[in-house]
């Protein structure tokens, strides 16, 4: 008879137990996206974009880069990679892998520019008929009838004035349709930025932010000095609070803001997912990173 009247208080211990057990996960794993973001496109070694899809590491790749526009003339730069069959690995990745594929337009180079409200529509045009959702008698498409989810703007050392009118056009595109993904991969440092409030108000536009901490001594994460990384960080993330914020980190160890991926876990990770807008991390880049091995041992946390 005894132990009849011991189940209950017992039954409600371990529920209460579990519980516990259960709130507390959920509180560490709140932080957590799962979106690993990865640049495909650099280093022709670095393998197809197919087989970095079929990885299970990334959750968007982003094509990079076209080079040349602003000027009535485009370049899609793959660096050895042949343009035949990318197409049907756009393809893949999207349906059979879940993979969000994007276009970057921009880069290193200097053969790019948006210099007037014009030349902003008609790259937005052009990019919606070649590798958008549209398509035009006379415009090209490199990947044929594959249709990417996005475009990703990657100004390197450039202006960013009339990004802004690329952008909403592009937004404009997708009202009837699949809306097209807007991110944007602006560097660490506001002091690059020739126009600093416009070009947050233009940064605005953009659903992502892969915020580039490498190559940039004045905003890198370093084993020494951590704290210009920390200020970088919480100026994008308080001045973006409806963006997503992915932190760009490099996977090669020669690049500036490096640190092995057990530091990037216990000393940035477990802190920036503090951030109701912390978005996941982007890597530079699948060629490094299939060298290093970096995604693999942070993907778990990110």
């Amino acid at each position: 008879m005894s132990k009849l009247q011991l189940r209950p208080p017992l039954l409600a211990t371990l529920h209460c137990s579990l519980l516990v057990l259960l709130i507390i996960n959920g509180a560490a794993a709140a932080g957590k996206t799962g979106e690993l973001t990865v640049i495909w496109g650099r280093n022709k070694d670095e393998g197809s974009l197919r087989s970095t899809c079929d990885t299970g590491l990334y959750t968007t790749v982003v094509i990079s880069f076209l080079t040349v526009f602003g000027h009535g003339r485009y370049r899609t730069d793959l660096a050895g990679h042949p343009l035949a069959g990318v197409g049907a690995d756009v393809k893949h990745c999207q349906k059979a892998k879940n993979v969000t594929v994007l276009l970057s337009i921009g880069g290193a180079g200097d053969q790019y520019s948006l210099p007037t409200a014009k030349s902003a529509q008609d790259v937005a045009e052009h990019l919606w008929h070649a590798y958008l959702g549209g398509g035009r008698r006379g415009v090209s498409r490199p990947f044929g009838d594959a249709v990417l989810d996005g475009v990703d703007v990657y100004v390197d050392r450039g202006r960013w004035g009339h990004y802004d009118e690329l952008a909403r056009r592009l937004r404009s595109f997708g009202r009837e349709k699949p809306a097209v993904r807007l991110t944007a991969s602006p560097a660490c440092s506001l002091a690059l930025f020739d126009d600093e409030v416009e070009t947050m108000k233009t940064l605005s536009l953009f659903e992502r932010l892969h915020v580039r901490f490498y190559n940039e001594s004045s905003c890198d994460y370093s084993y020494f000095e951590t704290r210009p990384f920390w200020g970088a960080w919480r100026t994008w993330t308080s001045r973006f609070p409806a963006a997503r914020v992915q932190v760009g980190w490099p996977a090669m160890e020669e690049m500036s803001g490096f640190v092995d991926p057990q530091t990037l876990r216990e000393s940035v990770l477990s802190s920036v997912q503090d951030d109701a807008n912390y978005g996941g991390v982007m890597l530079w880049d699948r060629y490094y990173d299939k060298i290093t091995g970096f995604g693999r041992a942070i993907k778990d946390i990110v």
